[in-house]
């Protein structure tokens, strides 16, 4: 069975922002080389969640996984992705589509928000010294 991961974000009007997102879906392929691998912003940039659905259906897949680049489940993760989940999937019942649950909280987190503080912290000690 051919799967795919659609990686959901946002979507800003930063190009900077945005293309965080490509970037992760190029990590994603090099992880996951049996898997397509698309992205779908909510709003403002694209590809648009369907476009990227439409994107993993035309690839073959036949399963699709739509993983939030979401920090917890508000609305746009339980409302909005159920919703276009639910269009795609009368559009196309013959593929699976499921919501994945958001990054939300997890140990890993708590690392990876600890080395952020530390690059912080370091950064503003150098910035410090320049204005010296």
């Amino acid at each position: 069975m051919q799967t795919a991961i659609l990686l959901v974000a946002h979507g800003s009007r930063r190009d900077e922002a945005n293309d965080d997102l490509v970037k992760l879906a190029k990590m994603f392929t090099e992880a996951t080389t049996d898997e397509i691998v698309e992205v779908g912003f909510l709003e403002i940039a694209h590809p648009s969640i369907p476009e990227g659905l439409q994107a993993c259906a035309e690839r073959g897949a036949e399963s699709i996984s739509i993983l939030p680049f979401f920090l917890s489940p508000g609305d746009h993760v339980t409302r909005d992705l159920a919703n276009f989940r639910d269009r795609f999937l009368a559009q196309t019942p013959q593929i699976a589509c499921h919501v994945c649950p958001p990054i939300g909280l997890h140990s890993k987190l708590v690392e990876l928000m600890l080395l952020r503080l530390s690059e912080g912290r370091q950064l503003a000690t150098e910035v410090a010294g320049e204005t010296e």
